[in-house]
């Protein structure tokens, strides 16, 4: 018997969502939230399991399950190295989450992420390809986030943590990342780091200046800020100073946690000290993660030609229009704006090319090779309002696969 939907999606906006809607049964949903196209789409959730195979007979489920299954399981327990032909382990992602620091919206727990999860799961499935779990999490402390993703491993290709409040990301990715030998990837650092460097790099070729030439102000000390300092340092950007709510981030602060007190000795080194504000007069780059505001009069301090990525969301730290006055390339998180610093221009690419050929983990050099690659698809159309691609663009995933699969290989983590 076919398994029947328990909670079908709901394509009905008229009498039935209406009548729910007025007699306030059992939805938990009020009437305006009932006609909300945003809780149409997500009635019954936006993804579910499909088989690869057909069971149609008794020689299909012979061979499905028992006990033709009994085979394929004695060889993997064999030759371990099997379990990624024969099952789905080489294809699959673990989006994992503790839903404390969730798209803005911050620490709403476990269930509430479960949305945003889903989404992200599509997400690599519609651009790279990939398939992936939501997995949202019932604790928030740090060794039983790791253990449970380590328990939880040997059924998947790679672990994408997602939305973990910053400090505790940092530790749980490192951890995982000695303890696993599947790639381990915090996409709100890496995938933002590399769509921002993409980004700069096509800015700056824009306007005829090196990388080795810009001084960059970075607003927000949180994930994203540490590894996109971090990333940009490693690219060979000229000098990053960083700014948190107190300030900018230098070593002679003695309110810094050890992530910051790192990032002060690698950054900044021009040891400016003080605010915000004062850093970005000649700067010739403001990135911007953090949800502040950022006042027209430090905007138009910065160099001449300057680059604005202002990229909070749903409220940028500058709006656009301001930043266009100053600045000769403006960039935010939003889409409807010209370019749109977008994860999922880099995490369904890099998944993808991961997976293609098995890799222990995911080096700085994939890092590198996949926002080159991004960045090279924008190619001769280079412009002002056109220096990242849409994440529409079907040479996107494509392209940032075949360079991060090439620098596994380059860098010995590819196992085929």
């Amino acid at each position: 018997m076919a398994a029947e939907i328990v909670n079908p999606r709901s394509t009905d906006t008229g009498s039935d969502a209406r009548s729910d809607a007025d007699a306030g049964t059992g939805t938990g949903i009020d009437a305006d939230q009932a006609f909300d196209p945003a809780f149409a789409l997500h009635r019954g959730g936006k993804m579910a399991i499909q088989a690869t195979v057909p069971i149609r007979d008794k020689d299909d489920l012979s061979l499905a399950y028992t006990p033709g299954v009994a085979k394929v399981c004695s060889a993997i327990a064999d030759r371990p190295e099997l379990v990624h032909d024969y099952t789905w382990k080489s294809q699959v992602v673990a989006v994992v989450t503790d839903g404390t620091a969730v798209l803005g919206l911050g620490d709403i727990g476990p269930e509430a992420s479960l949305p945003v999860m889903e989404g992200k799961a599509i997400l690599f499935k519609q651009f790279g390809g990939v398939d992936a779990v939501p997995l949202a999490l019932g604790t928030t402390d740090t060794d039983e986030i790791i253990e449970t993703v380590v328990r939880l491993a040997p059924s998947f290709g790679g672990v994408n943590l997602e939305d973990i409040s910053a400090p505790r990301c940092f530790e749980i990715e490192r951890r995982l990342q000695e303890r696993l030998d599947i790639p381990v990837f915090h996409d709100d650092q890496h995938g933002t780091a590399i769509v921002t460097l993409a980004a700069l790099r096509n800015a700056a070729k824009l306007t005829g200046r090196a990388l080795g030439e810009l001084r960059a102000v970075i607003s927000g000390a949180g994930a994203a800020g540490v590894a996109i300092a971090k990333f940009l340092l490693e690219a060979g950007i000229g000098d990053v100073a960083v700014a948190d709510r107190k300030g900018l981030v230098s070593p002679d602060r003695g309110d810094l946690t050890d992530v910051k007190r790192e990032l002060a000795g690698l950054t900044n080194r021009a040891r400016l000290s003080g605010s915000l504000e004062s850093a970005l007069s000649g700067a010739d780059v403001f990135i911007g993660v953090s949800g502040g505001t950022v006042p027209e009069p430090a905007i138009a301090s910065m160099a001449p030609g300057a680059f604005v990525f202002a990229m909070a969301n749903p409220n940028p730290e500058v709006h656009p229009d301001i930043a266009h006055q100053y600045a000769s390339v403006v960039a935010t998180g939003r889409s409807d704006f010209p370019n749109q610093i977008n994860n999922v221009l880099a995490f369904p690419g890099i998944f993808a090319g991961a997976l293609q050929v098995r890799a222990s983990r995911i080096t700085e050099g994939m890092k590198l090779a996949a926002a080159n690659a991004l960045a090279d698809v924008v190619g001769d159309e280079l412009a002002a309002d056109y220096v990242i691609p849409s994440p529409f663009d079907e040479r996107v995933a494509p392209s940032v696969t075949a360079a991060v699969a090439a620098a596994a290989r380059a860098e010995g983590v590819a196992r085929r």
